[in-house]
């Protein structure tokens, strides 16, 4: 197998490039790539003895590919080939390519097999996909490079599939951004273990190709997005097990899609892992009542005791000295070194211990290092006289500001991981290494940065408190999916100093600090019921929520994301009551078609073995856009073009994504909800919207299809018969109507408390909801309110006859509807409806 070496000014740029083509690689079929850049870790610049003995090191006599940056990189190749022994150096391939997509091209293509002028060939091609893409001339760019295992001299054997009679097998991309690197990456690796299999890819859906299939450059060039077909023609010996191989890895997403569990269908309640408890749980201590579950957050007490432990406080650096201009430059790009250092092993470390999702924003990290938009102001400050680290903050600053500008509330909060940035490269800058802290208790800190996230050790951090920042922060999410309790907004908590005693509950937002025996005692209950009622709820997840009288409610989960589905069809939910389509496709820059539509809300049908899913259609706005339906900025965008209303001027996105809808109802028991309906005209149209989408298909709207709208807004909880004469059902958008009811944005922390949907008058309009609608119309509640086992039980007492629920919160909603009478819940409502205020309510639930 060829060797390769890479060639840089920067060794942390190096080691992250040959990082990132690791990804890509095979392990079983991984060539020796060396690294030969800068001076030191720090020191930007070439060396050609370093080069010639990287080459030396990654030479077996197959041939070195060399790829290489700019300037002196190229000179310091070169001289190195008068370093080495002349029958090396006749081996060894200059290559001019790219060198972060010459080399995943060129890692691909050696451990497939190929020779070393086909790797510097599909190394070559690396800019093929991306200039394509961009619609950018690249002179060459349309040349197919050879093939990667060109050279082989394996003979082909013809056996079962000779050239002249190639076998075909048509696959489904199923992968979530299609054919890229990755997933190409183990297409190519894949038909790297059949040697002597030759293999041609063809996109259907687009009608690119043909392209080499050991080429990563040309199955990159198909622009195979999911819900496309790819058409695979195989020849020569062993080409149908090349083919079921790749079907079977079709199946998964070519990799980025989590392997079904045994039996298919995903994994039922009684098969989930049993959690693991904290230490000294329930013993009293005081030092560390917590629990985790090796699902993550899905099953956690949400509770902890124990000592307040600080991290290090704020980055002074009262002793840095700052030097000329060119001094400063220089402490910088060492900054810039070590935070790419940190971030590389982050990265590595977050997949091993949380998943390659959660580990995708130590990736973003990454790249906003080099974002131009912090570093060339940074640069240019340092030029103007400013210290390093004075430009950086004030950088830093101006990026958090036009984060926290922002309307959405889930994008304000991506202003923290400007700041954890911020604070890397400023610890970089002290020379202090980032870390977390070895102690033992509960963190309590300003906001939870990821990096502080992943480092916990959950054996020694017991839950977190952060005194601002949101429930939605990455760190946030991060620490929930490792099992930690975090109580987020907790301002009380400033100021607090370390070795405190602290007992929190996220469910109640409790948080008491030096507790006396009493209510420490008080918390230990709290968490040793929760671990018992935990492993009841886990026993009979998978169970219909029937209360003791036998009134049965449905408990549906909400989705955003096929992974989601798998995780609401382990927690024992009934169905979808929302899957969340701008959500579902929020993170790509074009529309998606109407077949890749399909196929994912097939896959989320399949994942729940084929229970209703109520597909909601795009719910966007102001405050949420979509990259792909642009939208004017308005002064109050709650308020302004959002749901349905944002369609009304170009229906084109809504009916395509109707008629997807309509397909997939042809098999799957599915409903089609519409956001944001204020009048009966809105359901008009929206109806005449899928009659159009409808007429697109040969046998007109699916018979099963149901139909329904959500109630959000006041004036459609006013007016419920009217807006549902035509509809199967409604489903009550309690977030939403919990803003609007009481005029108060849901994502501003200052009105959290007045923001809380047990608030009488937002009782009242849901009971009206559920009594007012016109005759056998159900009525569903998808909101976050429906998660509160508590709040659950007082929802089936106004009426509401479904709830769909986070897919964490299932079992436990299921298992309070369980425990409760029909007359009980609507007895508890009726005192409900009569309170003062949402303090009152929520008394009244803790008591009942």
């Amino acid at each position: 197998m060829i060797g390769i070496v890479v060639v840089s000014h920067s060794r942390a740029l190096a080691e992250a490039a040959v990082a990132l083509a690791g990804e890509m690689i095979d392990p079983d079929n991984r060539p020796a790539i060396k690294v030969a850049a800068g001076l030191d870790a720090e020191t930007f610049g070439t060396d050609a003895a370093a080069v010639a003995e990287a080459i030396g090191e990654a030479d077996s006599g197959d041939g070195v590919l060399v790829l290489l940056d700019l300037g002196s990189a190229v000179l310091s190749a070169e001289m190195a080939l008068e370093f080495v022994d002349p029958d090396v150096a006749e081996r060894v391939r200059l290559s001019s390519a790219p060198l972060i997509e010459g080399l995943v091209g060129a890692a691909v293509a050696a451990g497939a097999g190929a020779d070393l002028e086909a790797a510097a060939a599909e190394a070559e091609q690396g800019l093929v996909a991306k200039s394509r893409h961009l619609g950018a001339e690249t002179g060459d760019a349309d040349a197919s490079p050879p093939p990667a295992g060109e050279g082989d001299t394996a003979p082909l054997d013809t056996g079962d599939a000779g050239a002249g009679n190639a076998l075909t097998r048509e696959l489904a991309v199923h992968a979530p951004h299609g054919l890229h690197a990755r997933p190409a990456a183990r297409f190519v690796s894949e038909v790297g273990r059949h040697r002597g299999v030759e293999v041609q890819v063809r996109n259907l859906d687009t009608g690119s190709g043909p392209v080499d299939g050991r080429s990563l450059t040309g199955i990159a060039t198909l622009d195979a997005q999911q819900g496309h077909r790819i058409e695979v023609s195989a020849s020569g010996s062993g080409a149908a097990d090349l083919l079921d191989a790749l079907e079977s890895l079709a199946q998964s997403g070519f990799g980025d899609l989590a392997a079904p569990e045994a039996g298919g269908g995903g994994t039922r309640a009684g098969s989930l892992p049993e959690p693991r408890v904290g230490p000294d749980a329930g013993t009293g201590t005081g030092t560390g009542a917590t629990a985790r579950a090796t699902t993550g957050p899905t099953f956690a007490l949400e509770a902890a005791v124990g000592r307040v432990v600080l991290l290090d406080g704020l980055i002074t650096l009262d002793d840095y000295a700052p030097g000329d201009v060119d001094t400063e430059l220089a402490a910088l790009d060492r900054a810039l070194g070590q935070a790419a250092r940190e971030l590389t092993e982050l990265v590595a470390r977050t997949t091993e211990r949380v998943g390659a999702d959660e580990a995708a924003v130590f990736q973003a990290h990454l790249a906003m290092l080099g974002d131009p938009a912090l570093d060339a102001p940074v640069r240019d400050g340092i030029r103007s006289g400013q210290s390093a680290p004075d430009a950086l903050r004030g950088r830093v600053a101006e990026l958090r500001g036009q984060f926290e500008g922002l309307a959405d509330p889930y994008q304000r909060e991506r202003g923290a991981d400007v700041t954890s940035v911020g604070e890397r490269l400023l610890r970089a800058l002290s020379g202090v290494e980032s870390g977390a802290s070895d102690r033992s208790g509960v963190l309590v800190v300003q906001e939870l940065d990821p990096a502080t996230a992943v480092l916990l050790d959950p054996t020694q951090i017991f839950g977190v408190i952060t005194i601002g920042g949101g429930s939605t922060g990455h760190g946030v999410l991060l620490a929930r999916a490792r099992g930690l309790p975090v109580l987020t907004g907790a301002s009380v908590a400033q100021g607090i100093s370390e070795g405190t005693l602290v007992a929190f509950d996220v469910r109640s937002r409790r948080l008491e600090i030096d507790p006396d025996l009493e209510t420490r005692g008080e918390f230990e209950s709290l968490l040793s019921d929760r671990s018992s009622a935990r492993r009841r709820m886990l026993q009979t997840a998978a169970e219909p929520a029937v209360t003791i009288d036998g009134h049965e409610v449905l408990v549906k989960a909400n989705l955003a994301s096929i992974e989601e589905a798998s995780l609401a069809a382990a927690s024992g939910a009934d169905g979808s009551g929302l899957v969340r389509t701008e959500a579902l496709f929020g993170d790509r820059a074009t529309a998606p078609s109407v077949a890749e539509q399909v196929s994912a809300f097939e896959r989320i049908s399949e994942e729940l073995s084929g229970a209703t899913i109520t597909i909601r259609t795009w719910d966007v706005g102001g405050d949420k856009p979509l990259p792909f339906h642009p939208q004017q900025a308005e002064a109050n965008p709650f308020l302004g073009q959002r749901g349905l209303r944002a369609f009304r001027g170009d229906a084109t996105l809504l009916v395509d994504q109707l008629e997807a809808i309509c397909r997939v109802a042809r098999e799957s028991r599915v409903r089609v909800m519409f956001p944001m309906v204020t009048t009966v005209e809105e359901v008009n149209w929206a109806l005449a919207r899928l009659a159009e989408a409808a007429g697109r298909l040969p046998d007109g709207r699916p018979d099963a299809l149901e139909v329904g709208i959500m109630i959000e807004v006041p004036a459609a909880a006013l007016r419920p018969e009217a807006l549902s004469t035509l509809l199967d059902f409604v489903s009550i958008g309690s977030n939403d109507l919990v803003q609007y009811t009481l005029a108060a944005e849901r994502g501003n922390p200052a009105l959290a408390e007045l923001s809380d949907v047990v608030d009488p008058a937002v009782l009242q309009l849901i009971r009206a909801t559920a009594t007012g609608v016109a005759e056998g119309i159900d009525v569903c509640l998808c909101g976050d309110a429906a998660s509160d086992p508590d709040v659950a039980r007082l929802l089936v007492g106004l009426g509401v006859t479904e709830l769909s629920a986070t897919a964490a919160s299932v079992p436990g909603v299921k298992d309070a509807l369980r425990r409760s009478t029909l007359p009980d819940l609507q007895d508890l409502a009726a005192r409900a409806l009569v309170a003062e205020s949402a303090g009152e309510v929520r008394d009244l639930l803790r008591r009942s």
